[in-house]
């Protein structure tokens, strides 16, 4: 961008201008606010593919400096090209292990955990090293998929940050000298039988564990477990007993549901059925010809979330305003007065309830009075026993908080002797106003078992390493009750302790962890007498079959609480962050630079504001954001007596009235990669039941950076998106070519072997990011850090470009964009080297050694989907590829990693296309249809995504690209793109359609 094209002063634009520019219909669908405004500056920057890589001349350029710098760029002109490659050694085995066969990779079964619910996942090892995560198709909690988080636990297993050595007091100690002390300790507490022993755990569902803390507690009777998970389910607990008598568990049956009512539920993104979940909602919205039924959702929320955004109609109220609504719904199912406050929206979403297979949710941070609501909802229409069953709980359902609350007295009270601390983060994740911390160094003696030296560390005497769930042997339940084996793919990279080993320790017991958990369950009477062949099958499959739990008839006992129609003027909403949790990942980078869905920031949390809030906080969009950073206004929200300092930003569709803050930053002593990132909501999260509470906020003045990625990477304000009302849809209405057959007037090769293509589903496509997390853990893709992504630099391969269509009350819509692999692709004409061409099979491929870094390619790519290396990444610190002797065992050897000057992109995951066609060759066959899938694929929860052999007609996506509703995108520019779409479908109420035009 010239001198002359960059703004010289601030340029604003009020929210009322971007909401008549909408009104008046001057865009149908858009990226972000800013692109709205259509400003010369604005276009111009998404019109350019490298606005900010160079910095622009801003002075005077005269004579003698031109002459400077052309002798300067002679001198340097046979540098063109050069870069750092990485320089690889090959050391051969001097003696291969019994079985091995370099260069093919094992899967092993195994589960992990977060909040004690297991996935049952399939990890990927080379030569003794997991590189990757695919989800388990025989667990019912996986299916064969995964989510972000599950994708980079195994960057956690590399982390350089990970605890190494035993510390006390910070400096490091012999296992001897700990175990000394320790077992002193433990002595000194059979006198007492234990009533100074605390045991401080996240919510642990393993049945191995839990059987050894129970022999503890024989010990020791006196003594005292708690449970403390900072996201946790104590409201839905405490609901259903206030509804059946008794804590229980529901499992939702949204295969049964027709209408599906979510009253702030994520139930498509997060909680710990959510795969299962997203599977078998997507199987019932599916289009494939005129006149397909799908199911209708209805989404009531506080917040942004992805269930949202696959909502049919949705509304965005205060977080104490759900109860009401929820208090109304059951009054229009009964026949009472309502309130009155959203009388067509309840009537209307009443009568659908009534008329057809249905279901209501809640979500885990909602009040224990709408969980009690939502109970009698379902219960009145018939849905206990159909579209939700209950089960006895898989974890433990005694409140956290409460938990939490009585160690804390215990330890100000000095009656806590000996505390051990294993696995999570109370120190941090606990509320603000219960300063655990300092709790925590009133115990005789803290020993603190986990991952990292973090918050908990500091506060404790000692420090023990703890070995990963990847490392060590264990057992844990699904949602549904469904046990798993956990086994080691890898032996521990450092001395440490798992928990079950530590417990086992304190216990004197001399059996390793394998023998442990092989003998609960042959005590359990698995395997029915022949437990040897069923312990070997359940290592094979990573399940042990036949363990859920079986549903449990339930009726309402408990009265329906009376709701107060008041609100707060403002009210902050607290929600785990979507891609750190509750901080658990914050040392995570892949995780750290995943664009947030429905906001895509990276590398912090912000405080998020509806538009109406905004302008009654003089808050106006910033049009400089887009072409110098977005600048972010920073705030101080105020909950009570306790106040954190952030940056503002305005999300259309968010509630007003409502500051939405997540979970996870402000990390003290999180590791190179997370200290000192974002601010620590925490300290305004209510140590209560309820998740929000009453707040103010005020801006300071202040302005501050924020890393997005909404304007990267633009197609230059093409319109990419095709969504239709499925009452509606006819096939005859354009949206591609339809199935048919593209002519060319010019001779075109042929592809008699193999033909590969992509169908994208967007009807199915929540915007999760799976695919992109898993994408990056195959193909080895760099993390750039936040000043990298300031100036466009991401390096991810797959972008999910989001499009809303009104300001305060928008639908969106979500489009996955990897490479196009275009039959006439445009970047292949102006590589000067001929570093980017096609194969014998049509795929658009990288000859990474030839390319010279010119960037034409990127810069005549329509699609904007080409990464370019501008640094060697692993020279920059705090990011997941700095160059450490453990994270270079992470790399996927199939895959060349990538040095600087270098472009790269998408490839179709060649690497398992080449291993399905060695695996055919060498049984003499073809590849077989839908054989293996791409990473992207075998992640993505709801199935958008296919992969195949366009010459085999037996393949799904022969299928998909010959339905009436697949499309290409940018097809005016005949660049035959083999990825393709297929289009977003809504099944609106024709009683709130014309309230909401």
């Amino acid at each position: 961008m010239s001198a002359k094209d960059q703004p010289t002063a601030k340029k604003r634009i009020s929210i009322q201008e971007i909401r008549d520019r909408i009104r008046n219909g001057d865009r149908e669908a858009w990226r972000s606010l800013e692109a709205v405004a259509s400003d010369e500056d604005v276009k111009a920057f998404l019109d350019q593919e490298f606005p900010r890589y160079t910095a622009p001349w801003m002075g005077e350029f005269d004579r003698r400096q031109f002459l400077r710098l052309a002798g300067a760029s002679l001198a340097l002109a046979g540098l063109v090209g050069c870069r750092i490659r990485p320089i690889k050694q090959i050391v051969p085995y001097v003696h291969a292990p019994e079985n091995e066969v370099p260069g093919k990779p094992k899967f092993y079964a195994t589960a992990l955990t977060l909040d004690g619910y297991a996935t049952g996942v399939l990890v990927e090892s080379h030569e003794g090293r997991p590189t990757k995560i695919e989800g388990n198709p025989d667990h019912p909690a996986s299916g064969g998929t995964t989510t972000a988080m599950l994708q980079a636990m195994i960057l956690e297993l590399y982390d350089p940050d990970r605890s190494q050595a035993i510390t006390r007091d910070g400096k490091f100690v012999t296992p001897d000298e700990f175990d000394s002390d320790f077992r002193a300790r433990l002595r000194n507490q059979v006198a007492t039988q234990g009533a100074g022993l605390r045991l401080l755990t996240p919510p642990i569902t393993s049945p191995t564990t839990r059987r050894l803390i129970g022999q503890l507690q024989k010990r020791y009777p006196k003594m005292r477990w708690h449970q403390w998970s900072a996201v946790n389910r104590d409201n839905l607990f405490e609901g259903a007993e206030r509804s059946f008598g008794k804590r229980l568990e529901p499992i939702y049956r949204f295969d049964r549901a027709d209408v599906v009512l979510a009253l702030d539920s994520d139930f498509l993104f997060s909680g710990p059925g959510t795969l299962a979940y997203a599977r078998s909602f997507a199987d019932k919205r599916r289009v494939e010809h005129e006149g397909d039924t799908i199911n209708r959702l209805y989404v009531v929320e506080s917040t942004m979330s992805v269930t949202g955004g696959m909502a049919d109609h949705r509304i965005a109220l205060k977080p104490s305003e759900i109860a009401l609504f929820a208090s109304d719904l059951l009054a229009a199912l009964e026949g009472r007065a309502t309130s009155g406050k959203w009388q067509q929206w309840v009537e209307a979403v009443a009568a659908d309830l009534r008329s057809s297979p249905s279901l209501v949710v809640a979500g885990d941070q909602v009040s224990p009075d709408v969980h009690v609501l939502v109970n009698a909802i379902n219960d009145r229409l018939g849905n206990h026993g159909q579209t939700v069953e209950w089960i006895e709980p898989v974890v433990d359902s005694a409140s956290r908080l409460s938990d939490l609350e009585s160690l804390k007295k215990d330890l100000e009270a000095g009656s806590v002797e000996l505390l051990v601390i294993a696995g999570g983060n109370p120190a941090f994740d606990a509320p603000g106003e219960l300063n655990f911390a300092e709790a925590i160094r009133r115990a005789g003696l803290a020993v603190r078992l986990g991952y990292w030296e973090d918050e908990t560390s500091a506060a404790c005497r000692y420090h023990i390493p703890m070995i990963h769930e990847l490392e060590s042997w264990g057992d844990a339940l699904a949602f549904d009750g469904t046990a798993a084996v956990q086994q080691p793919l890898i032996a521990p990279l450092y001395d440490g302790h798992s928990l079950l080993s530590f417990v086992a320790m304190m216990l004197g017991e001399t059996k390793s962890d394998r023998e442990l958990v092989e003998e609960t369950w042959k005590a359990a009477g698995y395997g029915s007498g022949q437990f040897e062949d069923a312990w070997k099958h359940a290592l094979a499959k990573g399940v042990l079959a036949n363990t859920g739990r079986e549903p449990v008839s339930v009726s309402m006992v408990g009265a329906v609480p009376s709701v107060s129609a008041e609100a707060a003027a403002l009210e902050v909403s607290v929600r785990p962050d979507p891609t750190i949790w509750d901080g658990r990942f914050s040392n995570n980078a892949w995780l750290q630079e995943l664009p947030k869905p429905y906001l895509q920031n990276v590398w912090e949390n912000v405080m998020m504001v509806s538009p109406r809030t905004a302008e009654e906080k003089g808050i106006q969009i910033d049009l400089n954001a887009v072409v110098v950073g977005a600048d972010a206004p920073i705030a101080e929200l105020k909950v009570g007596s306790r106040t954190v300092r952030g940056p503002v930003w305005i999300v259309p569709g968010h509630p007003d009235g409502v500051v939405t803050v997540t979970l996870g930053y402000g990390r003290r002593r999180a590791g190179r990669v997370g200290t000192e990132i974002g601010f620590d909501a925490n300290q305004v999260r209510p140590a209560g039941p309820n998740w929000h509470a009453p707040a103010s906020l005020e801006l300071t003045g202040e302005m501050t950076k924020v890393a997005l990625t909404q304007h990267h990477f633009s197609m230059e304000g093409r319109g990419i998106v095709r969504d239709h009302d499925v009452d509606e849809w006819h096939p005859s209405e354009e949206h591609g070519h339809g199935g048919h057959e593209e002519m060319s007037l010019y001779p075109e090769r042929e592809y008699n072997g193999y033909k590969w293509a992509m169908v994208i589903d967007t009807n199915l496509c929540t915007g999760c990011n799976a695919c992109v997390a898993a994408c990056v853990a195959e193909n080895n893709i760099a993390t750039v850090g936040k000043d990298q992504v300031l100036r466009s630099r991401e390096m991810q391969w797959i972008r999910i470009d989001r499009y809303f269509d009104d300001l305060d009350n928008p639908r969106w819509s979500n489009v996955p964009v990897p490479c196009m692999q275009c039959e006439n692709a445009p970047c292949e004409v102006v590589c000067p080297v001929a570093a980017t061409t096609h194969d014998h099979e049509g795929l658009n491929m990288m000859v990474y050694n030839r390319c010279v870094g010119t960037r034409y390619c990127s810069n005549n790519c329509p699609y904007k989907v080409r990464r370019f290396n501008f640094y060697k990444y692993s020279l920059i610190p705090g990011t997941s590829d700095e160059d450490t002797p453990i994270t270079k065992l992470l790399r996927n050897p199939n895959v060349t990693v990538r040095g600087r000057g270098v472009m790269e992109k998408c490839t179709y995951c060649v690497q398992r296309i080449s291993a399905a066609r060695r695996q055919a060759k060498k049984e003499g066959r073809k590849i077989r249809a839908d054989e293996f899938k791409t990473a992207c694929q075998a992640a993505c929860p709801t199935g958008a995504i296919v992969f195949g052999d366009l010459n085999n007609p037996d393949t799904t996506v022969f299928k998909k690209r010959s339905l009436p509703h697949h499309y290409t995108l940018l097809e005016e520019l005949n660049t035959r793109p083999r990825t393709s779409y297929l289009a977003r479908f809504r099944n609106p109420n024709p009683a709130l359609k014309e309230a909401r035009s």
